[in-house]
């Protein structure tokens, strides 16, 4: 059995369905597509949980397809931020309590809000991290959208699509 992450713990205590994935660590390759195709999805069916500091509204969390990039542009407009930027890697732990590849918004350290990509809407199943990396959680777009509150927008873009 798999170990119980908080973020799995927290789906219990809500009485939330959902299925766990384990894959197997590749620390040079942390991506969300490769990550997909190791528990067998289609890459823009796992959503990876990015962190980003606005100037007006702090820190929030996009929620994007694994095979797209955010659009920092339509994220602020959003939040209501001027402008927004994604916090370095490096800082992520501290401010979550999650690392790279295992960030998700369910449990952490803090509770940020959450902009997820309408792109969410399209499937009945979704996979994101556990907390952990080697861990996703499969669950319904509902029930993710419900837990953490999120609001939906047109915040992701087709990978290498530079203005």
């Amino acid at each position: 059995m798999p170990h119980k992450t908080n973020a799995v713990r927290l789906l219990d205590q809500l009485g939330i369905h959902y299925r766990l994935r384990e894959y197997d660590v590749d620390p040079e390759d942390l991506g969300a597509e490769s990550v997909a195709a190791k528990i067998g999805l289609p890459p823009g069916q796992l959503f990876k949980t990015l962190l980003a500091h606005g100037d007006r509204h702090a820190y929030c969390m996009a929620v994007i397809p694994g095979d797209t990039e955010l659009n920092l542009k339509e994220l602020a407009s959003a939040t209501g931020d001027r402008k927004i930027h994604l916090v370095p890697v490096k800082d992520l732990q501290k401010l979550t309590g999650y690392i790279r590849g295992g960030v998700t918004a369910l449990a952490a350290k803090k509770e940020f809000p959450v902009y997820v990509d309408e792109s969410i809407r399209r499937f009945e199943t979704i996979s994101i991290s556990a907390g952990i990396r080697g861990l996703q959680i499969l669950l319904s777009p509902e029930d993710y959208l419900k837990i953490t509150k999120a609001s939906v927008a047109f915040i992701a873009l087709p990978k290498h699509h530079h203005e």
